[in-house]
């Protein structure tokens, strides 16, 4: 997944962020497969356990029956065609949750190799609140931030400005 480029400024701001609201003594379920940023969190002294790599949209199993204080889901719900379903079954109630915002400049992302590596969704903000509130969340805490690149064009300078990712503090109502 990182073959050329590793997220370093998006890792940086979602563990801060994730060590703000949640103590390292909380048990985490992570929504996919073990990644370099499970491994960061485990870094960071949190016991992390993964989801298996099941079609959550079909599956929610190992999240209804998962113990963990606290679930984070990091990229995740903008590959879902239903993260309405996957919200409503998580039994932890704290959640830390982030995705890529809508980008008006640009399309939705789409790898033409990786079938699982599509964006079903592309939240702006209010969309994604109101999907958790609706799914019995209410958001404590949230924070947006750009991603700029190093190339030249239109799109790479409207990214020095543009917030791009959205995390959020939830706690279930």
């Amino acid at each position: 997944m990182y073959e050329k480029t590793f997220p370093n400024k998006r890792f940086k701001h979602t563990i801060n962020f994730l060590e703000k609201h949640i103590p390292t003594s909380k048990s985490i379920l992570d929504l996919g497969v073990v990644n370099p940023f499970s491994e960061i969190m485990t870094q960071h002294g949190y016991a992390v356990e993964n989801t298996q790599g099941e079609d959550l949209d079909r599956d929610t199993q190992n999240i209804t029956n998962s113990k963990a204080d606290v679930v984070t889901a990091f990229e995740i719900f903008e590959h879902l065609l239903s993260p309405f379903t996957v919200l409503q079954s998580i039994k932890a109630d704290k959640l830390v949750a982030s995705v890529p915002l809508k980008l008006w400049f640009s399309s939705a992302y789409r790898s033409k190799t990786d079938m699982l590596d599509r964006h079903y969704h592309e939240f702006e903000d209010w969309q994604f609140d109101w999907l958790l509130e609706k799914a019995g969340w209410k958001i404590i805490d949230r924070q947006k931030w750009t991603n700029p690149t190093k190339k030249l064009g239109i799109r790479p300078i409207l990214r020095w400005f543009t917030p791009r990712y959205y995390i959020v503090y939830a706690e279930r109502v």
